[in-house]
Parts: structure tokens; C-alpha cells; sequence
């Protein structure tokens, strides 16, 4: 049985007592030089996270500011985390990149925002005003990331923006399961939310909303297209709600999970796809569409996709970083001249990349991580005026006290587990 908490309520609870923040120089240690403590979802090593009493974060910098959380979500990217699957984790580190909540404190630069304010808060953090920054590419932000970045061959490169709750190699900043944190740049991130709004409403502009945006854009969904969608996760759900937006026509959906395709069956009107059952779904959209293929695919599964067994021995053995399945498929499935819109995760080599036949097709790629900040404001706009109910994926609604309880679910797909929503008390 789900343990659910009554909805989110447009009104914060209030803060508990807590001594008031005091300037550091330190750049990127959230929890140094505070008395006070909060509790935080902490990483321990794979399938280990617990709920733990740690320092409360403090500024840094003049344009940080401290939030308290209201809600927070677990990420389809947090389980590759929980799985043992990203590097540069350190034990201890705060998890945690979708969340929001009430302006606590700011630095005396911060103009953007005031305390009492509400806001919602970008995964990526970006400067604001660097090369890629003024082009509104904010996942590529030069100024905010201290680690090395992810990309094997970097040559001298400099790392894209960092990240909340995430790797060392994005910086290793705390994250926002927690009931505190700190946000750099906050000139650029939050952004400030209407009265009239339910947390549950907003809370996916963080990350998820975004990213299915953005894909359903590198997709050029217009008016009478037609789409496949590799992975009913919440990333592929959102790509789905986005894209009807965008005015798609038929969107077919691949996943091995009846629940999920279920689901995005009744809230999207896909047409599911369940590989467990049928053996080639891109064989079956090709039949589909007069052996034409889809205007465009969006892989919204990344590097743990379920593989062959040749696959499964490469990553075990860490011989490649990624199981290519479902980026073959959207590829086999996408018609001449069409695109492959890559939101999901990946890293590393690829077995069995057919990059002649996306040559031999004329097929263009779109990828990489969201830029949040730019699509966030026309969203919002979107959920106030109805046309985007994002909160309808949400399935389960935790206190962050049961944190990991929610992480072993999402993970396992118990309970037809959709979406997890955290709150603090």
C-alpha cells in the first residue's frame, strides 16, 4: 500500500529556529562552519543511502542564497547513483537535483530574488555570463564546474555547468534532499513562482519537464508528427506531454514495464510498445508507418538501457561505459532524413553504434544535458494556463525521513512506482 501524504498546499510550512548563515570563502564545501543541523539524504556506496544529521549548508559567495526545501523528487539519474554506477562519488555527499522551496537568505549580490520568496530551482548551475551562458546554452556554463567533466577524450576542454547532487566530476555540490541547501548563481537558477501554484505543479520545472521539452524540440515535433519515444520513465513521459503540446499526431512508446505504458497510454494516448513482447519495436514502427519510419525518435533511456548479453559482459567489466539498445532502435526506426534526440543519459563507448546507417539515412542527433534556465519561464506559463500537468506522472509522496525507502521502490519498480515526491516536515 502507498504511504501517501496529503497534496502539497500553495502555502510553505515555516521554518524551524536555525542561527543565521555565516560567510565562507571555501567554493564548494556547503556543510563547513555551521552549528546548526538539518537532515540530508547522504551517500553510502551502492543501494546505501540513508537519511542522516548533517551541518546546515551556509554562504559562500556573494550571489548564493539558502533555501529551505518544501519538496524534492528522486530522479531517474539519481538511480544510476544508487546503483553504483557514477564515479567520483564520495560517501557523504548530499544527493538530490529537482527541488525547490522558500528563500531563506542571500548574499548581498543576489538581485534577482529576496528572502520569502518561492522558487524552483534548475539542475544545472550556471553563470549567467560566459560565452555559452549569454547564448542561453546554461548545461555548457564554463564558470561553475571545478571537476573534470565526464568526457573521455577532453583534450584541454573546458567541463560544462555543474551540477546539484551529483558526481564529483560536476562539481560535487550538495544536493537538495535535503531540508537546507545552498545555491550558487542565484542570479541565473531560480526562478520565482506565482501564487496559485501547488508545489507538486512546479517542482518537475527543475529538471524533468525541461528535459522532455528540450528533446521534444531537438526532435522538431511540429504539428502532425510522428514520434517514437524509447523509455516510459518520467523523462519519457514529459517528452511525451511535451510533445503533444508541440502538436504531435501519433507518438509510439517503448518499454518493457506494463504499468508505465499503461499509464502513458491513458495520460499521453501513445501507442505502447512492450519489448518483452514484441522482440523488435523498431521492426514494428517501420511496419507502422508504411515502412517509412518515424519523423523523429527521442531515446529517453540512456547508458543502462537493457542490453544483449555481449553488452551486459562489456559494462560489467567496464570494457564499455553504455548499452546501445535503445539508441539502435531509435535509429533503425527513424525514417531518411529524420532525427535522434538524445536526452538520456550516456558516457563512454558504445557497442554496436551504427553510425553508417545513420550516415546512409541522412539522420541528425540532438543531445546532451538540459538548458533549463532557458525553457523554464514559457513552462511555467504552460502549467498556469492548464496545457501541462506535469504533477500527474507523481505516484508516491514521502517525508524525506523515508528517503531511501522511496530510492528502493523507484528502483525497483514496486508498487507501479511512477515518480517520487519528498517532502520536509
Amino acid at each position: 500500500m502507498l504511504n501517501r501524504l496529503p497534496s502539497m498546499h500553495k502555502s510553505a510550512p515555516a521554518p524551524r529556529e536555525r542561527p543565521l548563515p555565516r560567510a565562507s570563502g571555501h567554493a564548494h564545501n556547503p556543510c563547513e562552519e555551521s552549528d546548526a543541523r538539518m537532515q540530508a539524504l547522504t551517500y553510502h556506496g551502492s543501494e546505501d543511502v540513508r537519511v542522516e544529521s548533517v551541518p546546515d549548508p551556509v554562504l559562500h559567495e556573494p550571489d548564493d542564497l539558502l533555501l529551505r526545501v518544501t519538496a524534492t523528487a528522486i530522479c531517474g539519474s539519481d538511480l544510476h547513483i544508487y546503483r553504483g554506477k557514477i564515479p567520483f562519488m564520495h560517501e557523504g555527499d548530499i544527493l538530490g537535483h529537482e527541488f525547490m522551496g522558500v528563500v531563506e537568505e542571500v548574499g548581498p549580490q543576489v538581485a534577482r530574488v529576496k528572502k520569502g520568496d518561492r522558487v524552483v530551482v534548475p539542475f544545472t548551475i550556471s553563470c549567467g555570463n560566459c560565452f555559452f551562458c549569454e547564448r542561453q546554452w546554461f548545461a555548457a556554463c564554463e564558470n561553475t564546474n571545478p571537476g573534470r567533466g565526464a568526457i573521455l577524450n577532453k583534450k584541454s576542454l573546458r567541463p560544462g555547468a555543474g551540477l546539484f547532487g551529483y558526481s564529483h566530476l560536476y562539481g560535487g555540490y550538495a544536493g537538495g534532499q535535503a531540508e537546507y541547501v545552498r545555491v550558487p548563481k542565484a542570479n541565473t537558477g531560480p526562478l520565482v513562482l506565482p501564487a496559485g501554484l501547488s508545489d507538486e505543479q512546479v517542482l518537475f520545472l527543475s529538471d524533468i519537464l525541461p528535459t522532455g521539452y528540450q528533446a521534444a524540440l531537438n526532435a522538431q515535433v511540429t504539428a502532425g508528427s510522428t514520434i517514437a519515444i524509447f523509455g516510459a520513465g518520467p523523462v519519457g513521459l514529459m517528452a511525451a506531454a511535451s510533445a503533444r503540446l508541440l502538436g504531435a499526431e501519433r507518438i509510439f512508446m517503448v518499454d518493457h514495464h506494463p504499468y508505465r505504458l499503461a499509464f502513458a497510454q491513458a495520460t499521453y494516448g501513445v501507442l505502447p510498445i512492450d519489448f518483452d513482447r514484441i522482440d523488435d519495436p523498431a521492426q514494428f514502427i517501420i511496419e507502422q508507418t508504411d515502412h517509412r519510419g518515424v519523423d523523429a525518435s527521442i531515446d529517453a533511456v540512456g547508458f543502462e538501457a537493457k542490453g544483449s548479453t555481449v553488452e551486459t559482459v562489456l559494462t560489467t567489466m567496464k570494457l564499455e561505459g553504455s548499452a546501445g539498445t535503445s539508441l539502435r532502435w531509435a535509429i533503425a526506426a527513424t525514417r531518411r532524413g529524420g532525427v535522434v534526440s538524445v536526452p538520456g543519459v550516456y558516457a563512454g563507448f558504445i557497442h554496436g553504434f551504427l553510425f553508417g546507417d545513420a550516415f546512409e539515412k541522412g539522420l541528425s542527433f540532438a543531445s546532451g544535458q538540459t538548458h533549463a534556465q532557458r525553457f523554464m519561464p514559457e513552462l511555467l506559463e504552460q502549467i498556469a494556463l492548464g496545457r501541462l500537468k506535469p504533477e500527474a506522472i507523481i505516484s508516491h509522496r514521502l517525508p524525506l525521513t523515508e528517503a531511501a525507502r522511496g530510492y528502493d521502490i523507484f528502483n525497483k519498480k514496486e508498487e507501479d512506482c511512477r515518480k517520487v515526491v519528498l517532502t520536509t516536515s
